[in-house]
């Protein structure tokens, strides 16, 4: 064992789930149609610009969990936000609750402009 990791314990295991998507990847993913695409922003952030077909449902809502486990788990999801922390977050929670293809935009919607 090394000093670094005696020190800062073993690396966490990458999520398998997760995949973190350029704003090209994530624009072509988008355009190939039938996907679940979820805004986490605010509905004023959302209201001011979203991706096509994106569903708003508010990181910091009440309703957050309840807006989640009415979407399909067995399909991937496309997550983003304003610059990615939020839909990482919301990435990490869904993987949480048996959400298995998720894909976060790297940046947020500030990056995919």
């Amino acid at each position: 064992m090394s000093f670094f990791s005696s020190l800062f314990g073993p690396k966490k295991s990458k999520s398998t789930a997760i995949t973190l998507l350029s704003p090209e990847e994530f624009r072509e993913k988008v355009n190939q149609g039938d996907i679940q695409i979820v805004d986490v922003r605010t509905p004023s952030e959302y209201k001011s610009g979203h991706i096509k077909n994106a569903q708003n449902i508010d990181f910091f809502s009440g309703k957050f969990n309840v807006e989640f486990n009415k979407l399909d788990m067995a399909k991937p999801i496309y997550l983003y936000c304003r610059s990615g922390n939020r839909s990482r977050q919301t990435a990490k929670k869904l993987e949480n609750i048996g959400f298995t293809e998720i894909y976060d935009l790297k940046g947020g919607i500030l990056n995919y402009k």
